[in-house]
């Protein structure tokens, strides 16, 4: 295989680098990945939430009250992990468990006004966050950025 006329080799046969040794796509999709990832966790901190209780409160506050076994599949983690998860969210007061009233055998885990509040909270902190790290880029640059993730996630 040749390379084109930038010396890169366009089949990737260099492992993602060209010639002069310059890092690949993926190499720096991973380090910004990486950025974005410590600096999510600085942002959660104040809370003391974790990416996957965000996530627990992101899913109930999208789908409402859901059962333990929904919100596990909600998440793709074990229903175990779910438990574990909205345990240590009712622990802080930002989740409460309710009898299902469809099934008295079912519980229900939704939101409290507190976890509203702090989910608002976070989402406006990784708002300012996104601003920061995206707001380097130009809004034609955004523009792009934004559709190219979004057919990578397809």
């Amino acid at each position: 295989m040749g390379q084109d006329r930038d010396g890169r080799d366009p089949a990737g046969a260099t492992g993602g680098r060209d010639t002069a040794g310059e890092e690949s796509l993926a190499d720096n999709f991973w380090a910004v990945a990486r950025q974005l990832r410590e600096t999510s966790q600085e942002t959660l901190a104040p809370w003391d939430i974790t990416p996957a209780h965000l996530r627990a409160l992101r899913v109930l506050s999208r789908h409402g009250p859901l059962r333990l076994s929904r919100l596990s599949a909600q998440l793709r983690i074990a229903p175990r992990s779910a438990t574990e998860v909205a345990d240590a969210l009712e622990s802080r007061g930002l989740v409460e468990r309710q009898p299902d009233s469809s099934d008295r055998r079912a519980t229900l885990v939704q939101l409290t006004d507190h976890g509203r509040d702090v989910l608002a909270a976070i989402r406006a902190a990784r708002g300012i966050e996104a601003d920061r790290m995206f707001g380097r880029l130009s809004p034609a640059d955004q523009a792009d950025l934004a559709r190219i993730l979004g057919q990578l996630r397809k």
